[in-house]
């Protein structure tokens, strides 16, 4: 089968070779591929690689397909049920013909959504919604009026649906956004207000009348934010983030015993956590979200054709860092 994988730490070293199609066993799908999508993650995972590579890395963390064969004790699909997925960064991804996933992070696909739509989802909707729900414990069933979220960088990929699932749960969501197109976007995602991450963010929330906020989600470079979120967050609130702290330092936090929490989607796959199937619940939910028009997708640019120049052009845009939304690549 054709596989698409990286030699070296460089977009130009995309090649596709030929693999093996493997044999699922035990839970495992063997699913073929019909879609992907590109996310922030491959750009770091491959940038990451230190030498050049015989058995090229391929990439890929959100997939769309039919289900071809299934191991022996796979309780939940069948052979032909369309699905999609986020993936287990321990294993191939989904820049192949066809992909082996555990079904306990894999859901039926919805059944009213197109491909693309749907497969620009399943990463950032697991990212925003383990932030939320687990990391900020907000509780969607509660009244969350009276609570308010700040998201950093509210316009890219997990900020889209951060945005829209904190305005499901009732949050008062302050969302940022740096060009009048992306405040128009964040605002048609649900958020009540929008600051300018390239401007004092202190200042602003404090100009809409907030002195403090109850939860704050980093989604872009923490650093040049930190002293702006020690000052904004309440006492006793929470800050989660999936980028890293290089100079901040989370100690800043402490004499406001402000919760801190890393998200990192990978995490229950990786360790075979009996909490991975979270992850198919969570997209068993996403599915009809979709399909209800209750959520919206965030797909911005399709690429038909699954070859090396679209893998490439995708890819650079997601790493140009100034993507509104998702890159998606169909295989047709």
């Amino acid at each position: 089968m054709k596989a698409f994988g990286a030699t070296n730490n460089k977009v130009e070293s995309f090649i596709e070779f030929d693999k093996a199609k493997e044999n699922p066993t035990g839970r495992d799908l063997l699913v073929k591929i019909e879609g992907i999508s590109v996310n922030p993650v491959d750009i770091a995972t491959r940038k990451n690689i230190k030498n050049e590579l015989k058995d090229p890395k391929i990439l890929g963390y959100d997939g769309y397909g039919i289900v071809e064969a299934i191991g022996n004790t796979v309780e939940d699909f069948q052979v032909g049920d369309k699905v999609f997925f986020a993936g287990d960064y321990t294993r191939d991804g989904s820049y192949q013909e066809y992909e082996v996933i555990d079904e306990r992070i894999v859901a039926h696909a919805p059944a009213q959504t197109s491909i693309e739509k749907s497969v620009a989802m399943p990463l950032v909707t697991l990212t925003a919604s383990e932030l939320l729900f687990e990391k900020l414990n907000i509780n969607p069933a509660t009244d969350n009026r009276n609570k308010t979220i700040l998201i950093i960088n509210g316009a890219g990929g997990v900020g889209s649906i951060a945005t829209q699932l904190a305005h499901l749960a009732g949050l008062k969501v302050i969302a940022t956004a740096s060009t009048p197109e992306k405040v128009k976007w964040v605002k048609d995602l649900g958020a009540d207000l929008v600051v300018n991450h390239h401007q004092d963010l202190i200042k602003q929330v404090h100009d809409l009348g907030i002195e403090n906020v109850d939860y704050i989600i980093g989604l872009s470079d923490n650093d040049p934010h930190w002293q702006e979120i020690v000052e904004l967050i309440k006492p006793f609130g929470t800050f989660a983030t999936i980028t890293n702290l290089r100079e901040s330092q989370v100690m800043d936090l402490k004499q406001k015993s402000v919760n801190f929490a890393w998200e990192w989607m990978f995490t229950k796959a990786k360790f075979k956590l009996d909490s991975m199937s979270d992850q198919g619940a969570y997209l068993e939910k996403l599915a009809d979200g979709l399909d209800s028009g209750m959520i919206k997708s965030t797909v911005t640019k399709v690429f038909h054709g699954f070859n090396v120049e679209n893998i490439k052009a995708a890819t650079e845009l997601v790493e140009a860092g100034h993507m509104m939304g998702k890159v998606v690549v169909l295989a047709k």
